[in-house]
């Protein structure tokens, strides 16, 4: 809606322009009310890709520094191989198949760890919901979060073996802790207005949980982005008890591989499996990153400075 008031009465602020009828007795100004919003303009090209551009650029002079390194000499190659030297490595073992095997181990204990960590969801709703099973299960979660699951791992292996499930398990442990605990933050932490608001009217748990708790049919603040942010931390965990895991015990996976590499003195091979690992966590977190900008819209905006 927009008002036309004589300009002599209009205020100093706020003010879109002016126009002079030649019937008006006065020239009037154009103000926009209060619920009037004018529309932005549509993002540019830099704007919509600026973060992609400058990441690449950002990986492309890395590689470069790194690469001019290793062709001057500076840093024996014995330490520090060349990316020019990785790639080779990396096709060669693509293209003899024998990493293939490696990889399906590998993502076999990771999904299938990372997969049952994801009870972590509904035990940290009941958790953040029952005060008092939160209380007496508090003791027993704070042991095992601050125990390093690497010092689990021997006796993971006297109870499952060398073969996948001790892995299965390392990853598990490494995972539904963050899940668990942040799911539990998040159902703490709800406004209790909402609730209380919820019970006069007579709401069910499963009403409050699918309306307030999470996400639902209001656009309000719910547990959605902490769960997203327990699913990243738990993420990264998974992928070190993956590697950790196997360079201790296994019979295949690319911890093993690293650590073979190693013992050898193939600085190539490392650098192959160290890339393999890093991508997968690059791609999980910026799934789980495009997941959560979906639920993010009631957070205010950081971070626009230039």
């Amino acid at each position: 809606m927009t008002l036309r008031i004589p300009r002599r009465l209009s205020g100093e602020g706020g003010i879109a322009r002016v126009n002079r009828d030649k019937d008006a007795v006065l020239p009037y100004v154009e103000v926009a009310t209060e619920g009037e919003k004018t529309p932005a303009p549509p993002p540019g090209f830099w704007t919509r890709r600026e973060r992609a551009i400058l990441g690449c650029l950002g990986v492309a002079v890395t590689l470069g520094l790194w690469e001019g390194i290793a062709a001057l000499r500076l840093v024996d190659p014995l330490f520090l191989s060349a990316p020019s030297r990785i790639v080779r490595a990396g096709a060669s073992m693509f293209a003899s198949g024998e990493i293939w095997t490696d990889l399906r181990v590998s993502g076999l204990e990771f999904a299938a760890g990372y997969g049952m960590a994801l009870v972590g969801i509904p035990l940290g709703i009941l958790l953040g919901w029952y005060r008092r099973l939160y209380y007496l299960v508090d003791p027993i979660l704070s042991a095992l979060y601050a125990t390093p699951r690497v010092a689990l791992l021997p006796l993971l292996i006297i109870w499952l073996g060398i073969g996948i499930w001790s892995k299965i398990a390392v990853v598990f442990l490494g995972a539904v802790f963050p899940i668990l605990l942040s799911t539990v933050a998040a159902v703490r932490t709800t406004d209790p207005r909402l609730l209380r608001a919820a019970h006069s009217f007579g709401a069910s748990d499963l009403q409050i949980f699918r309306t307030i708790v999470l996400p639902g049919s209001v656009p309000l603040p719910g547990s959605v982005p902490f769960i997203i942010t327990g699913l990243r931390r738990g993420g990264g965990r998974a992928l070190v008890g993956v590697v950790v895991g196997e360079m201790v015990a296994a019979t295949a996976g690319i911890g093993l591989m690293i650590s073979i590499a190693g013992n050898t003195f193939q600085t190539d091979r490392v650098f192959v499996g160290i890339f393999l690992i890093a991508a997968a966590g690059v791609a999980m977190v910026e799934a789980l990153t495009r997941l959560e900008r979906r639920f993010e819209k009631w957070r205010p905006p950081v971070g626009t400075g230039v």
